[in-house]
């Protein structure tokens, strides 16, 4: 039914009928007005709108004769009708809900909730239409299916579709055009407007539109073919009284053009958008049409298919039975699969490890047990198997439950293969020792890392000597690498002479820390360079089951030490002579000061006696000879008292004495008188 536009205002008060108009343009609807109940009428008669607003008191005829008028027409008895009534006026509204009123306003009324009220039935409006054109369009689909699946030899049913598909969508022509697997060359197997036309062929080339859905497999709306770009290299060859508007859907079985449902209308409009979805729907229909015969004998073929394969699984199954104790009694999980992963057999151990029952893994393939990111390296082993490999001892994270995983080490095996083509699967499950293993292995690189982190040397070696560890310490004191050492060197290596085995004897005995201990033990070990250098060592056996397997020592570089201790010893010695020094000064000065007082006194006396004797008296020359040697020991005694170093010289034999001009500072030379 024809769709209009415009609502039509019936009201007589020109005042309600212009506030009425206004309302309506202010929401963007489009009205027209009529004064009376007559206008109204023969408007009626005329056009169909989109809904009536009608005001029901009115002189003859009023706004019932109307509304009666309106659902008496086949063509208006769809169109909603909203009355007006007077705010007191309940028994107008309810004759007029008799008469097939759908909704009502009170006067005087607010805009606002008028526009809602009509917008409401208009929504109702085109809800109606839609299902009424969805029940048209699913009646013409069965309608055009039946047809085009009533029998293989469809081409006389082909141009029942074409011609419906015509009508329905308001074209001028509606043909189909299967194109060959070149691509080159296009059938047109039916047409709308030509019943006795089948296999037409037709160049391509010229058909642009044609070859673009064929390359894209989309569908294609032009509104006017003169004017749009795609049609320029063939426009000079279109006829006058060409087709303007074109719409063309692809036929597509298995995603794959198989031609092109082709709609084309004389005027530049084109087909709207539910009839081009329903041309779709029929495009998908004649598609499968198309193909019903090769879906037919493929149906054959997978009967055919199903049967061997349920007769191959039961000859399978029986080569299985033979196993069967076997794989009830063992410990490990057992499923057998086909070379293409399904399960054909499980034992009571794999479903109790999986979690699931016997049906659940029948009906199961291996990669469902297995998780989603390791199925790249389950497809691996399983495109192994027709190359002979059949790995053992794969981990795999199987999911048991919803939260649970466990870690199950499989192993493949051929046993079955030559029978019944089938592999078996064995497995375990090892996700407590895989964590011990990550548990030890984290503890492990702890262990190396403490190790080499040490400032000590550590190096180890089994009982015949072999190096098993060198740490960094150790490489930074022997300038060796560890690569070069573990391994590829023995321990005796790393001693001079025979001090390898002389400190393995020292390791036995029992002085030094006790049988299989040696602590605190200094020695030298041998660098790269054929230096010596002084270490402390403390080393000790590793014991396995009570029997020694390797020793293991502990080197501390001794060379800094030995050079704090030089240094040390330097300057002790070297304060001892500084205080060496300082006392002889202070016994030099003390001795010196009491010395002065009675040389003085006897120089005094024997100047006193030279005086007074006669120069022939023997007295005279006593006194002269004290008094020379009292001067000569008043210079000595001055040279003790500007002692400041010591400085010896020898005596009799090994025997030393200060010299005393050098540690006074005065000329050695020097004659004292």
């Amino acid at each position: 039914m024809p769709r209009r536009d415009p609502v039509l205002v019936v009201d007589d008060d020109a005042v309600s009928r212009q506030m009425l108009l206004h309302a309506l343009a202010d929401a963007g609807i489009e009205a027209v007005a009529v004064t009376s109940g007559a206008d109204a009428l023969a408007w009626l008669k005329a056009s169909v709108p989109a809904l009536v607003l009608l005001d029901l008191v009115m002189p003859p005829p009023n706004g019932y004769v109307v509304l009666s008028a309106v659902r008496d027409a086949p063509r208006t008895q769809d169109v909603p009708v909203v009355v007006l009534t007077a705010l007191d006026a309940d028994e107008e509204v309810a004759r007029a809900f008799e008469l097939g009123a759908d909704d009502f306003i009170r006067k005087p009324f607010r805009p606002a909730e008028l526009i809602a009220r009509i917008r409401g039935q208009l929504r109702i409006r085109d809800y109606v239409d839609a299902l009424a054109r969805k029940e048209h369009d699913a009646k013409v689909v069965l309608e055009l299916t039946q047809a085009l699946s009533s029998t293989l030899d469809f081409r006389n049913i082909l141009f029942t579709v074409v011609r419906r598909i015509a009508e329905v969508a308001r074209v001028d022509r509606c043909s189909i055009v299967l194109v060959r697997d070149a691509g080159d060359v296009g059938y047109v197997v039916a047409a709308s407007d030509d019943k006795e036309l089948r296999d037409l062929p037709i160049d391509l080339g010229k058909y642009p539109e044609i070859q673009r859905v064929m390359r894209t497999g989309d569908v294609l709306v032009i509104d006017d073919a003169k004017a749009h770009p795609l049609f320029d290299l063939v426009r000079a060859e279109l006829p006058e009284n060409a087709f303007r508007s074109l719409a063309l859907l692809p036929i597509l079985f298995e995603d794959k053009p198989l031609g092109v449902l082709f709609l084309r209308g004389r005027q530049p409009v084109a087909p709207h958008a539910h009839e081009l979805s329903l041309a779709r729907t029929v495009a998908s229909a004649t598609a499968i049409a198309l193909r019903n015969a090769r879906i037919l004998q493929s149906l054959r073929d997978q009967t055919q298919q199903s049967t061997f394969a349920r007769f191959e699984a039961e000859r399978r199954l029986k080569a299985l039975q033979r196993y069967a104790d076997f794989f009830y009694s063992t410990a490990d999980g057992i499923v057998v699969v086909d070379p293409d992963g399904h399960i054909l057999f499980s034992n009571p151990r794999a479903q109790a490890i999986t979690g699931r029952t016997a049906e659940d893994l029948e009906r199961a393939n291996l990669a469902d047990l297995v998780d989603a990111r390791e199925h790249p390296l389950l497809e691996e082993i399983r495109a192994g198997f027709a190359r002979g490999s059949f790995p053992h001892m794969v981990d795999f994270t199987v999911r048991r439950g919803e939260h649970e995983r466990l870690i199950l080490s499989f192993s493949f095996s051929s046993v079955l293969r030559e029978e019944s083509g089938a592999v078996l699967v064995s497995f375990r499950d090892v996700t407590t020792e895989r964590a011990t293993e990550a548990e030890l292995t984290k503890t492990k690189e702890f262990l190396e890392r403490v190790i080499d982190s040490s400032v000590d040397a550590i190096v180890s070696a089994n009982m015949e000597g072999v190096v098993l560890l060198f740490n960094r310490a150790a490489e930074r004191i022997y300038g060796y690498d560890a690569k070069e050492v573990v391994g590829a060197m023995n321990a005796r290596a790393l001693y001079p002479d025979h001090n390898a085995e002389h400190i393995m004897r020292l390791i036995h005995a029992k002085e030094h820390g006790g049988p299989g201990r040696l602590e605190g033990y200094r020695t030298e070990v041998l660098a790269r360079d054929g230096s010596r250098i002084p270490v402390h060592l403390s080393a000790a056996l590793i014991f396995e089951n009570g029997v020694p397997v390797g020793s293991v020592g502990i080197f501390t570089d001794l060379r800094e030490r030995m050079r704090m201790e030089a240094r040390l010893t330097e300057a002790q010695e070297e304060l001892r002579a500084r205080e060496k020094q300082a006392i002889i000064a202070e016994l030099a000065g003390a001795a010196a000061h009491e010395l002065n007082q009675p040389l003085t006194s006897v120089l005094g006396y024997a100047e006193l006696i030279c005086r007074r004797i006669d120069d022939a008296s023997p007295i005279k020359g006593a006194a002269t000879t004290i008094r020379s040697e009292a001067e000569r020991m008043a210079e000595i005694v001055r040279k003790i008292g500007k002692i400041t170093r010591y400085e010896t010289k020898s005596y009799v034999g090994a025997a030393k004495i200060i010299d005393l001009d050098r540690s006074s500072g005065d000329d050695p030379n020097r004659v004292i008188g």
